[in-house]
């Protein structure tokens, strides 16, 4: 399988890793979930295999990409009903 169609099939899978690193990880600060994520994500993708052929030509990039991916997921889904938080409801000041 070519690295890009192993990539997008990693990406589309990003949503239900955060779902479950939060799940296994929901007491502890948002940095390590996100290492976690991108632990696993990283070895899901086989980016070890993908820098020693030559795929990834800057690791350093490949990382802060997925890293950005990893972090607007999680935006979108603390925007959701994903998030168990109650909307917040501005109250006009009393007259």
């Amino acid at each position: 399988m070519d690295f890009l169609s192993q990539l997008l099939r990693g990406i589309a899978f990003v949503p239900a890793l955060v779902s479950g690193i939060e799940g296994l990880f929901g007491n502890k600060p948002g940095a390590e979930k996100k290492d976690a994520a991108m632990s696993f994500l990283q070895n899901a993708l086989s980016t070890v295999d993908a820098v020693a052929a030559r795929e990834i030509i800057d690791p350093t990039k490949f990382k802060d990409g997925i890293s950005m991916i990893i972090d607007g997921t999680v935006q979108c889904l603390n925007a959701s009903t994903w998030c168990k938080q109650p909307p917040v409801t501005s109250v006009p000041p009393s007259a």
